[in-house]
């Protein structure tokens, strides 16, 4: 299968409707901050830029509605290669599908659709780049999701 073959998939699997809101914006500055980026942000424009620093990633804040909503373009972001000066993003997008274990709120609020393409898009990573996945050790964590998400 082919990349394009998997974001297709991830698209189609996730369709909800755009939230008026991806975050609680009046929980705190740093949520209103988040959810006025992505406000300005689509399935196509979402970069790495926007969502990738750990210490600012407003992905963290998201409804479960607004995680599903940008998964298709996390998806993409995760098959892109790594960029200087932000790393591999599926590094980043595997914290979010394995933070908590077993009792992660993503998958827990998955549905069946949502569960399989996020093990589409894994299973997938996990076969066409395996070099990337070595060399920036994340099979463990790769591995757990595997294991989280086929529940």
């Amino acid at each position: 299968m082919t990349d394009a073959e998997v974001l297709r998939i991830v698209r189609e699997s996730c369709e909800v409707p755009r939230p008026e809101h991806f975050t609680d914006r009046d929980h705190c500055c740093e949520c209103a901050d988040h959810d006025d980026l992505l406000r300005s942000r689509g399935l196509d424009t979402l970069t790495v830029a926007d969502v990738g620093n750990p210490g600012w990633d407003p992905i963290c804040f998201v409804t479960d509605l607004a995680f599903f909503f940008y998964l298709p373009a996390l998806a993409r972001l995760a098959l892109d290669r790594p960029l200087d000066g932000h790393g591999w993003y599926f590094e980043q997008l595997l914290f979010h599908l394995t933070y908590e274990g077993a009792s992660n709120r993503r998958m827990l609020a998955a549905g069946t659709r949502q569960k399989a393409a996020v093990l589409l898009l894994l299973g997938h990573v996990r076969d066409t780049r395996p070099a990337l996945v070595e060399e920036h050790g994340c099979h463990k964590e790769l591995e757990v999701a595997l294991t989280i998400w086929s529940q």
